[in-house]
């Protein structure tokens, strides 16, 4: 029998169960529903400890959080389907632009991006009882949840308004926010990094959450971003000038790459030697625990040749000048460094007059360029700056989309910090933004990139949140927000091209997400009598493309839906490349012995046929003794 593909996400139930079944087997049981987990034998496996019964314990819980853990671990049968017309440079691009709940597109990605993402960034709706959050019922039919929830559109969204009077306000942002935190963790890579803006509403509850998902000890800081200079006076007693970004790693492989210096920073490198420009920087210690009392072993002496500044910790005729770590006040203080550290690098010490002659500070020459890149720094807990404010973001976004407006933006520069502290140019990393918006992190990567020559993709994911006919983009012909989004990243390439004249990857191909390709007897078959099934003889669906069969295919196959993909004609059938010889995918019928024996001098890894495209059955089981026979490596399956 031949292999067939599932066309549905991983079943991550069934996964964490034979994940489970293979480290303690003696806690499978059998029931009749088939097999199950014994979790009191299980809670014992676990504990040095007699287990008896329930006990309290710190752990985050909300109504809803068992309903949220399952709708994470539920598989979804949807697929991506391409949007070649509002695409750019589609066949070359590895840049994504995927229209669709975030949900189901995270669940999507599972298999082709799993591990695979070196950043995520979000921005979520803060829950301040004016936005929206996600009703994620999968229980329910189609048309019951349009009933219940009556916010889903030709679109199939589902976005309700959370109001403070709700008596499960936070819980729906909780049970809204939690798979999908759940399923992008699977997406990170272990150098991963993930960073969340949030206001005070729901900070307290997303650190809560991200501890619970990626583990206290992967806490990394809560940042504070100046989004509003001159702070919000229409706010209650305080008049707010920031958000919160919360940032968490994936584990301690985390690397960062570090912030270049601005140009500010970059006059302070005024003096130069063989080794190159530098600046000095004070060795005693300023601050904390700085006096001998308390670090008695970093208080001891130098000597300096007062002709040349030069440093040594012995005494004699050249080195003849004593320097201390004295404070201004006359207390003893202390240095940087300890004796044996300064004995490694006394080359990198310098002594200085500071009192005609009376006394000599030393300092350690900091220099612009270290192992012959020039000097990165970390960013600071506080990141402020008019260009990371509210208006900066929104003047940038008019200066490309004009009157289409967009409400509070991101900014562009902020986005760059992160992504270029995080992101080396050469990593070919890729940045994940699942609450995209207005596209900002797709516009920074693209100015990034330009920047510095770095090969850095992206994937944004962006619900197709309908625009109030009132705002001036519905009167420009927006009529969601991924349209706004397309566009605005559209335009920044070609700003970003003209400004830079950078040769970098200036297109993104568009998906949206849709249901699949194929027809409910492929999924349920026992379901149909013989009659229907003579009837359902093709099981893709009539409306759909080469193209969408695809994009479901490299899903289900676990291939990144960024690699390059080429059309060629094989025996007068068009054959889909995929990555070179990765993949190859024929949907057209008529598959026959000579296509076979045509398609095999390539020698592809994979190969796709649709069940319905062989010309008979005899000629379905001749291709596949054939290629067994003349590409043996060939890995063959139909859908």
């Amino acid at each position: 029998m031949e292999e067939r593909l599932d066309m549905q996400s991983p079943n991550w139930v069934n996964k964490n169960v034979a994940f489970i079944a293979e480290r303690f087997p003696n806690c499978i049981t059998e029931t009749a529903e088939g097999i199950k987990i014994d979790f009191d034998l299980l809670q014992q496996e676990l504990s040095a400890d007699v287990i008896e019964g329930n006990k309290e314990r710190y752990r985050l819980e909300w109504p809803g959080k068992r309903e949220a853990i399952v709708t994470a671990n539920l598989p979804t049968t949807k697929t991506l389907r391409p949007v070649r017309e509002d695409s750019v440079d589609f066949d070359n691009t590895e840049n994504l632009y995927i229209e669709g709940d975030n949900l189901e597109v995270l669940k999507l990605l599972q298999e082709s991006y799993l591990g695979k993402i070196k950043m995520i960034y979000i921005d979520p709706p803060y829950n301040t009882g004016k936005d929206f959050v996600y009703k994620d019922n999968f229980s329910k039919d189609a048309q019951e949840e349009l009933i219940e929830s009556g916010q889903k559109d030709e679109y199939n969204q589902r976005l309700v308004a959370n109001q403070e009077t709700a008596g499960r306000y936070h819980s729906n942002w909780l049970s809204m926010m939690y798979p999908r935190l759940k399923l992008a963790r699977n997406l990170l890579n272990k150098n991963g990094v993930i960073f969340a803006s949030i206001d005070d509403h729901e900070a307290h509850n997303l650190k809560k959450l991200l501890d619970d998902i990626f583990g206290e000890t992967n806490f990394i800081a809560d940042l504070v971003v100046v989004s509003n200079l001159k702070g919000r006076n229409d706010k209650k007693y305080i008049a707010t000038a920031n958000e919160r970004l919360l940032m968490y790693v994936k584990t301690d492989e985390f690397q960062e790459y570090g912030l270049s210096l601005p140009e500010e920073k970059l006059s302070d490198y005024r003096e130069e030697d063989d080794e190159g420009k530098y600046r000095l920087i004070e060795l005693r210690k300023r601050g904390g625990p700085d006096t001998r009392a308390e670090r008695p072993n970093m208080f001891y002496p130098f000597f300096v040749n007062p002709e040349n500044g030069e440093v040594s910790l012995e005494q004699d005729d050249t080195y003849s000048v004593e320097a201390l770590p004295i404070k201004s006040n006359g207390v003893e203080g202390r240095w940087r460094w300890g004796k044996d550290t300064a004995k490694l690098r006394l080359k990198r010490l310098l002594g200085r007059e500071v009192q005609s002659g009376d006394k000599y500070n030393i300092y350690e020459k900091d220099y612009l360029e270290q192992e012959g890149a020039l000097k990165r720094i970390k960013p600071k807990s506080v990141m402020a700056g008019a260009a990371y404010s509210t208006d900066g973001a929104t003047k940038k976004y008019r200066q490309i989309m004009g009157d289409i407006d967009f409400t509070n933006p991101k900014s562009v520069d902020f986005l760059n910090d992160l992504i270029e502290y995080t992101c080396a140019p050469d990593e070919n990393a890729i940045v994940l933004d699942f609450f995209s918006g207005s596209g900002t992190t797709a516009h920074s990567t693209l100015e990034l990139n330009a920047k510095d020559g770095g090969n850095r993709r992206f994937i944004m994911v962006q619900v197709p949140e309908s625009i109030d006919e009132s705002d001036k983009a519905y009167k420009k012909g927006f009529r969601t927000i991924p349209q706004i989004g397309i566009e605005r990243i559209r335009r920044a390439a070609i700003k970003v091209k003209e400004h830079s004249g950078a040769d970098i990857d200036y297109g993104f191909r568009v998906y949206r997400l849709d249901s699949s390709n194929m027809q409910d007897v492929y999924y349920k078959p026992q379901d149909y009598d013989q009659g229907q099934l003579d009837i359902l003889a093709d099981n893709v669906k009539s409306d759909r493309t080469a193209d969408d069969l695809l994009a479901q295919v490299m899903l289900d196959w676990g291939l990144p839906l960024s690699l390059k993909i080429e059309q060629v004609e094989v025996s007068g059938k068009k054959v889909f490349k995929v990555a070179e010889n990765s993949l190859y995918a024929c949907f057209d019928s008529g598959i026959d012995e000579d296509f076979a024996k045509a398609i095999a001098q390539d020698e592809p890894l994979r190969i796709v046929f649709k069940d319905s495209g062989f010309k008979n059955d005899t000629a379905k089981t001749n291709v596949k003794q054939l290629l067994k026979q003349l590409s043996p490596e060939t890995e063959m399956k139909v859908l």
